[in-house]
């Protein structure tokens, strides 16, 4: 299972490839091969505990020789590293020989190429193209995107019914995926905002904001006024994505 992962990881330090710092460096090559748009399939790759992504990265470049070929790897904090699942294919526009656009096709398999939590966060693309009369174009920083641990959030709300005036308890827990022991564990220490819409309403407002505590656990009370449905929202971060609940509705008497 983590036999990627151990090629990967040798294959970085053979290559003497490090993890990129931020978009926008300058690009370095020979003669007049020039590196257009870098795009990346989707742009926040959420990856749970079980199942494997495929996306895909394009770059554009052209040269007045036309493109032969690309080179294109990803970088990711501490040992992340991808390489494509096969053969970079470049394609010339139809409507300009001289530009291609060169796609590679990606998979990330929490189950194999992630031995802990450590390559939640930015990534980047480096990328190396070359053209029919040798010139080349290469920049480690083409691109940036983030891989992300899934999150999930649960609600409740209770008692239901309950009396005007009554105190309504809400609780919950906000979870992620831990790519350690392929579960979800809970997420402390995070704000979480109670969210309330009423019955005839069409958008939620924010009641409070509390903090998960041991498990991800979240509790806070509020005095029933009026029939509607609440739920927990999360922002989310460089590591973990946004996530909401679902609504729980409260039937106030």
């Amino acid at each position: 299972m983590r036999k990627r992962m151990a090629f990967v990881v040798l294959a970085t330090a053979a290559a003497g490839i490090g993890a990129l710092v931020a978009p926008a460096a300058q690009a370095d090559g020979s003669g007049d091969t020039a590196l257009g748009e870098v795009t990346v399939s989707g742009g926040d790759l959420v990856v749970g505990t079980t199942k494997a992504k495929t996306f895909q990265v394009a770059v554009t470049a052209s040269d007045d020789s036309g493109i032969k070929s690309a080179e294109i790897y990803l970088d990711g904090p501490s040992y992340g590293y991808l390489s494509p699942t096969g053969p970079v294919k470049c394609v010339a526009s139809a409507t300009d020989a001289h530009t291609s656009t060169c796609t590679a096709s990606f998979t990330v398999d929490p189950r194999v190429d992630f031995i802990d939590n450590a390559p939640a966060g930015t990534w980047y693309a480096n990328v190396w193209v070359d053209a029919n009369d040798d010139d080349y174009v290469t920049t480690e920083k083409a691109a940036s995107f983030t891989v992300r641990r899934a999150s999930k959030l649960t609600v409740n709300a209770a008692p239901e019914p309950v009396r005007k005036g009554r105190t309504i308890t809400v609780t919950g827990a906000l979870t992620r995926a831990n790519w350690e022991t392929a579960a979800y564990a809970g997420y402390t220490v995070q704000p979480v905002t109670l969210e309330f819409r009423k019955k005839s309403g069409t958008g939620y407002t924010a009641v409070k904001t509390v903090k998960s505590g041991g498990g991800g656990a979240l509790k806070t009370t509020v005095t029933a006024a009026e029939d509607g449905y609440f739920r927990w929202n999360f922002a989310g971060n460089g590591t973990t994505p946004p996530v909401k609940s679902t609504a729980d509705f409260v039937d106030v008497q």
